[in-house]
Formats: C-alpha cells, sequence, structure tokens
C-alpha cells in the first residue's frame, strides 16, 4: 500500500507524474542530499538506533516516519523541476528498508529506480546510497570502500560508495557518494580522520586515471569540511576550477550562492555538501560534460525557515536538538546537470 500523500502535495504529483510523459530529458540531473537520520521505526540490535524508536527520546513514529520519506520525494521532485532527476545520492539512511519506501511507497515509483546500498560499519547505523534510473544506467560495478584509522581498531564510519555505469550507451560515467567523519570533538581533533577518508578516495580515483585517463568521475558528498579545508584541498587535490582544465585533475565545483551555503552552524552558512568532478568532465569533448558554473544549492522557501538565535534563515530540520521541528533536514540539497556537448557546426 502507497504512504498516504498530503492533499496539499497533490498539485506537485500531478506535476511530476505529468512531467514523466515530457519529450525525452535534454539534460541528466544528479543531485545530493543529507536527509538528517531517515530512521524507520523498528530496532536494529546490531546498531546504536534506539532514540529514533516510539519510546525513544525522540518519540520517532510512523506519523513522523513517513512524513519524512513523504517530504524526501517532494524535494527530489523538485529539485528535478520539469525534467527527471536521474540518479540521487543520500546519506544518513538507515537501511535498505527505508530506501524501499521511498523508491516504491511514493511517487518516485513511477521512476522505476534502481539502489546502490549496503550497510556501513557506522555505529549509528546511517548509510549512503545511490539511486538511479534503470532506463538510464546500466550498473558495471560498485563497490564499498572501507574508511579505517591505523591502530585505531575500534573507530567505525561510513563507507565510500563506488559505482560505475554505462549512460545511455553513450559514456562511462564514476560515482562516489561520501559521508565522511564528523566533527564531533572538535574540528581540530577530528581532523585527521577526514584526511584518511580523503587520501582512501584519491587512491582510488588515482586508480581510476591510471586505467584510462580521461575518466570522467563525480564524487559527491557530505564532507563535513569546507572546500578549503586541507582534506580536500590538498589531500584529494580538488582544485578551483578556473578556464582550462587538465582531464586528470580533480576540480571541486562548489560555491556558496545567494549568501546560502547548505549548512549553517551557530549563524554561519558552510559548504559541507559538495560536488567534485574530474577535468575529462568539464572538457566534455565526448559525451557528456558539466559545466564549472554548474553547481546548485537547492534553497526553495519550504525548506528553510527564519534563524531565531542568529539572523536571517536556516535549514528547517526535522529536530532540533531533541525537540521535533517537523522540518525535511539541516542540510539542503545540491545538484548538477550532465548533458551533452552540443556540435556549433550543426547548429540553425
Amino acid at each position: 500500500m502507497n504512504i498516504l500523500i498530503p492533499i496539499k502535495s497533490s498539485l506537485l504529483i500531478i506535476l511530476f507524474i505529468t512531467v514523466l510523459c515530457d519529450a525525452e530529458a535534454q539534460r541528466h540531473r544528479v543531485m545530493f542530499y543529507n536527509v538528517e537520520n531517515l530512521f524507520d521505526t523498528e530496532n536494529d540490535s546490531l546498531t546504536n538506533d534506539d532514540e529514533f524508536m516510539p519510546n525513544g527520546s525522540r518519540y520517532w513514529n510512523n506519523s513522523r516516519y513517513y512524513k519524512k520519506i513523504n517530504r524526501i520525494f517532494q524535494v527530489a521532485a523538485s529539485v528535478g523541476e520539469w525534467q527527471k532527476v536521474s540518479f540521487i545520492g543520500l546519506c544518513e539512511i538507515e537501511n535498505r528498508k527505508v530506501l524501499n519506501k521511498l523508491i516504491y511507497n511514493t511517487p518516485l515509483s513511477a521512476l522505476e529506480m534502481s539502489v546502490v546500498h549496503k550497510d556501513s560499519p557506522d555505529k549509528r547505523g546511517i548509510d549512503v546510497a545511490l539511486l538511479y534510473r534503470k532506463e538510464l544506467a546500466k550498473l558495471l560495478y560498485s563497490e564499498f570502500i572501507k574508511v579505517d584509522i591505523p591502530n585505531e581498531k575500534f573507530f567505525a564510519t561510513r563507507d565510500i560508495l563506488y559505482a560505475k555505469f554505462l549512460i545511455e550507451n553513450i559514456d562511462t560515467l564514476h560515482m562516489f557518494v561520501n559521508h565522511w567523519p564528523s566533527r564531533r570533538g572538535g574540528e581540530m581533533k577530528s581532523r585527521y580522520k577526514r584526511i584518511r577518508a580523503a587520501s582512501i578516495l584519491r587512491a582510488k580515483t588515482d586508480s581510476i586515471f591510471s586505467a584510462y585517463s580521461s575518466s570522467k568521475i563525480i564524487i559527491m558528498g557530505d564532507f563535513n569540511d569546507e572546500p578549503s579545508d586541507i582534506s580536500l584541498l590538498d589531500v584529494l587535490r580538488a582544485k578551483i576550477p578556473d578556464y582550462q582544465f587538465s582531464d586528470t585533475t580533480l576540480y571541486n565545483l562548489s560555491v556558496k550562492q545567494n549568501g546560502l551555503g547548505t549548512h549553517k552552524y551557530r549563524g554561519v552558512w558552510g559548504i559541507l555538501d559538495q560536488f567534485v568532478v574530474s577535468g575529462a568532465l568539464l572538457n566534455g569533448n565526448k559525451g557528456y560534460k558539466v559545466s564549472k558554473l554548474g553547481f546548485n544549492i537547492f534553497s526553495y522557501n519550504y525548506l528553510l525557515e527564519k534563524d531565531e538565535r542568529y539572523t536571517g534563515a536556516k535549514p528547517k530540520s526535522t529536530y532540533s536538538g531533541y525537540r521535533y521541528n517537523d522540518g525535511f533536514s539541516d542540510h539542503l540539497p545540491v545538484f548538477i546537470d550532465l548533458y551533452i556537448k552540443q556540435d556549433r557546426s550543426q547548429a540553425p
């Protein structure tokens, strides 16, 4: 049985279904969203999920759970605008069960999306995942890369998801979904953990470039660091794009927009949710490409609320501390577009 959708969302659903009948998309949108603790209401004895139980400290129940599922669909439909979202990277999801709820029990089912997911070692049981449209992409290979810390055998965090796709029999695309270790305990004290994640990811991208120097790579995720931090700028070596691109260089497309970042902490907007791509995808001499200005923060008003403590707006989160806030997420979604380079010689 499908989850009941609120009446106020009916217009969005009609629009979403109508869009599915439109002509073939001219571009393919790739979005990433930290959905802030998408848990079901059942206890998992192998993880620390007790606070997200009906009798837990957050009083998480089916009503709140179903509402959150519907809201994630609402965001995905809005990000797609007049065309379909082709790939959706997610983090802070508990398990395959909540993903199935999202893709089968909301109007997202019309997209017939497949899932790349595996339970991660994270002690809270939160994972990363990648949804993709089967009609668009053929999954050639997937891998979940462990982020370990030498000499810290009890350390556990989210795996890095790697997936290799053939897109519409035109292009091969390498995609990574990340949720790097948090800043819990302080940014400086926890920095080495994110540096370790960056070094592991860099080693994997180097192996891809070694096999084929013009590989097209998309790296997305919540990195819990800014583009200018050591982990991203110096270890992953994700540069700020200029006007010339080397196929084997990684470039960070992520910048603030209209004064907004993707996450707000103590009144300051930060860019924790980012897209990094290879130069081959910016050059796009054959097949798909992206624009160096193609990074977008999705900031529709319904995702924001007034920042009562500081100034301006902030993401309307599901929880404020342990108080239910009836919102979407404490992060804003981000997206880029893949498109085919136009041959101007054939333009009318």
